[in-house]
């Protein structure tokens, strides 16, 4: 997205210079996604030799997010305990291979269990830090924070020209994309709007579900379509370019054009597969019970945020996170007083 696209989609700048916001601006933030990140590209020790990239790595990069889409509530979600039960019981092999081995190639960490034990110490450190600030931390049992997410990313929105920003690397979030909800992308350190899902990925973000479903996630041990290839996706499909389709109206354009490919006949010979695999993808219906949304609703009703700018501090100098963060007293009261409502 160029720089003016940005600006506009930002609400601009008043000519005063001073911030002019139509609506809220909700800024959720995938917790571990930013973590993990930050822990495996910051190769910083303390004095004492304990490893502080992922922890100062972390808030440094929420107060540039916040700076940078000036939000009106900040959302930080993180999986909660037994995340994966759900989907797993749908698929056994799922995320199977994730955090098989070290993240690092640092002489910091001699092995892959010194690492597991630093990212534990850190995550949990972040947690503490975050109940120091006007920025919601949420996690459920048995929940994703992909569901939790999603579910904000739409109910949060009560007027038409609010936005909710989703913070994560993760591809999963473009199908959630529309003109009121757009996904930051880190690592290309770009916005994600349906334009740009369109022309990235040349399929509309309503698609994108179906994208994904048919050539399936690695990085999730989700199995495609045997022989199906992006080129040849969109051959076959090109409905995915023009149109919102649905997974029937999928399945009926593959019996219409049966005996024009292959391909075709093999979607509906695994359609049982494809279905269960749209299911556990599918963040438009995330895997949330009725209980879950009562107390995302609830958590989304509180107004009464709390900020300990000095025990925020009193925990920095603890840690010895030094320059992590420059002049760490007057960043973090620019950054977070003005969440608390007057």
């Amino acid at each position: 997205m160029d720089k003016k696209t940005l600006i506009s989609l930002l609400n601009n700048i008043s000519e005063k210079g001073e911030e002019t916001v139509e609506g809220e601006r909700f800024l959720l933030i995938d917790g571990l996604n930013l973590f993990f990140r930050n822990f495996s590209m910051i190769n910083m020790v303390n004095p004492e030799g304990a490893h502080i990239g992922g922890l100062g790595g972390f808030f440094r990069s929420l107060g540039s997010l916040i700076n940078q889409i000036h939000p009106t509530q900040v959302y930080v979600i993180f999986d909660g305990k037994g995340s994966s039960n759900n989907r797993k019981n749908l698929l056994p092999e799922y995320k199977s291979n994730r955090n098989t081995g070290k993240l690092t190639n640092w002489d910091v960490f001699s092995n892959s269990e010194e690492e597991d034990h630093s990212k534990i110490e850190q995550i949990t450190r972040i947690i503490q830090y975050l109940r120091l600030l006007p920025v919601k931390t949420l996690s459920l049992d048995k929940v994703e924070a992909d569901d939790i997410i999603a579910f904000l990313s739409k109910t949060l929105l009560t007027s038409p020209k609010d936005k909710s920003f989703i913070v994560s690397s993760d591809k999963d979030y473009l199908q959630l994309v529309t003109d009121q909800i757009v996904v930051y992308r880190p690592i290309e350190k770009e916005f994600y709007t349906k334009e740009t899902v369109l022309t990235k990925f040349k399929v509309l973000s309503e698609n994108f579900i179906i994208y994904k479903t048919l050539l399936g996630d690695k990085s999730d041990d989700i199995q495609g379509i045997k022989g199906l290839g992006e080129k040849k996706l969109f051959k076959l499909f090109p409905e995915l370019y023009t149109h919102p389709i649905t997974l029937e109206e999928l399945f009926s354009i593959c019996e219409e054009k049966l005996k024009e490919h292959v391909i075709y006949a093999r979607i509906l010979q695994f359609e049982n597969d494809l279905r269960r695999n749209y299911r556990i993808m599918n963040l438009n219906d995330p895997m949330l019970d009725n209980e879950d949304k009562v107390f995302l609703k609830e958590e989304i009703s509180k107004k009464d945020l709390r900020f300990y700018p000095k025990e925020f501090i009193s925990l920095y100098e603890q840690d010895q996170l030094g320059g992590m963060i420059r002049n760490v007293d007057i960043w973090v009261e620019s950054t977070f007083k003005k969440f608390i409502k007057k």
